[in-house]
């Protein structure tokens, strides 16, 4: 899995300073795409050091970290949301398929973006998108719930409006 790009954005994640990170080698080939540059095998593998030297840089300064693709690579887009958590910020993931990969633990995310764009339906600014986003909320059981309590329990909540003017 490569990181094509990087930027610090304010848009992507409602309330976060974000590091996004742009994963290449997209598979999804949306016609109209914004980023078509994304599909080509491009960039620096997302290895620990590039992520710290990032973090060493930014790291102050950020609260969220949006892995921002990935789709061909899901195992890896697990572990690199795992492992933002570990660090202490938020993981984001924004996806192009049309609903979570299998292989992504929805524990490892606190914010989910879905879904592959449509130009006649807009992007997450259009009230008439079909691209969604979460907020992950997770919640653990407390040491006096019943031990048929779920260990954690996730809520997804539809946050895309907040994008609508």
């Amino acid at each position: 899995m490569k990181v094509a790009s990087y930027d610090i954005v304010f848009q992507e994640i409602p309330n976060e300073v974000t590091l996004a990170l742009n994963i290449s080698q997209c598979p999804c080939h949306c016609p109209k795409c914004h980023s078509p540059h994304l599909s080509e095998d491009i960039g620096e593998t997302l290895t620990e050091d590039l992520l710290f030297g990032l973090l060493e840089r930014y790291g102050a300064g950020i609260t969220c970290i949006c892995i921002m693709g990935g789709d061909a690579f899901p195992k890896e887009v697990n572990y690199w949301l795992w492992r933002i958590r570990t660090l202490g910020k938020k993981a984001a993931w924004y996806s192009g398929k049309d609903k979570k990969a299998d292989e992504v633990e929805i524990r490892n995310v606190d914010f989910l973006k879905i879904g592959s764009y449509k130009e006649e339906l807009g992007a997450l600014k259009q009230p008439t998108t079909n691209q969604r986003l979460y907020r992950i909320r997770h919640t653990f059981r407390s040491a006096e719930a019943p031990q048929d309590t779920p260990l954690e329990e996730h809520t997804w909540e539809d946050i895309t409006s907040s994008f609508w003017k």
